[in-house]
């Protein structure tokens, strides 16, 4: 599989997977799909595979536990405040 996906649609993406899944077979079968945040990129399968979880029994499981690795590019504008005044 080798695609591009954007970080707002990753969550559908995941649903396409056969769940229960271990975090190995995810991050194969995920490999080479490029996630586009709003600054940057990074591959599916590597995302996966820096999570500490083991095993997932579906796509939310596995959206869950990709917040925790997601990096800081992933949430928007670099240096846009989340409106402290």
């Amino acid at each position: 599989m080798s695609d591009e996906i954007n970080l707002s649609r990753l969550e559908g993406r995941l649903e396409d997977g056969s769940y229960p899944a271990s975090r190995e077979e995810l991050a194969e079968a995920y490999a080479g799909t490029t996630v586009l945040y709003a600054d940057g990129e990074d591959d599916l399968g590597d995302l996966i595979e820096a999570v500490d979880q083991d095993s997932f029994n579906g796509s939310e499981d596995v959206f869950v536990a990709l917040q925790n690795v997601l990096p800081i590019e992933a949430l928007g504008e670099p240096g846009q405040s989340d409106g402290d005044a």
